[in-house]
């Protein structure tokens, strides 16, 4: 299993958007970087991955899995874009605010601390690890 961390606009699509969703899920579209496509393109079913909210909140909230492999981005014509479906798993007891992220030594080269405009993004298993007992989850 590997690990990643999908960056949305609260007010886009939120955290109880994914929920909502159910088993079922939701396609991470409107991905238009090509990094962040590669990536997608990487994942496989039953990957983890951090739900974190951008803009005002900055933080990790829940836990998400992909449900579905990478695919046409439905939202474009354009075959260049795919994406993956993803489906919320569980909330953090306490979000991980990205102050907190950049404050932990174990985190420093995160890509979330190098690169924050990515929105799709590997997470090692060390940060997985670290995150989750931040935010008081189990990790598996």
């Amino acid at each position: 299993m590997r690990y990643w961390l999908f960056k949305s606009e609260p007010s886009t699509w939120s955290w109880d958007d994914q929920v909502a969703k159910g088993d079922e899920g939701e396609e991470w579209d409107g991905v238009r970087n090509y990094q962040a496509r590669n990536f997608m393109r990487e994942m496989k079913i039953g990957d983890r991955g951090f739900f974190y909210h951008s803009q005002k909140e900055k933080s990790v909230v829940g836990i998400v899995e992909v449900c579905a492999g990478a695919h046409p981005d439905s939202t474009t014509e354009d075959d260049r874009w795919e994406c993956v479906d993803i489906k919320a798993v569980r909330p953090f007891a306490k979000p991980v605010s990205l102050d907190q992220i950049k404050a932990d030594p174990r985190l420093e080269d995160m890509v979330l601390v190098k690169n924050s405009r990515l929105s799709v993004q590997p997470v090692s298993e060390t940060e997985w690890a670290a995150i989750c007992a931040l935010g008081e989850t189990d990790p598996s």
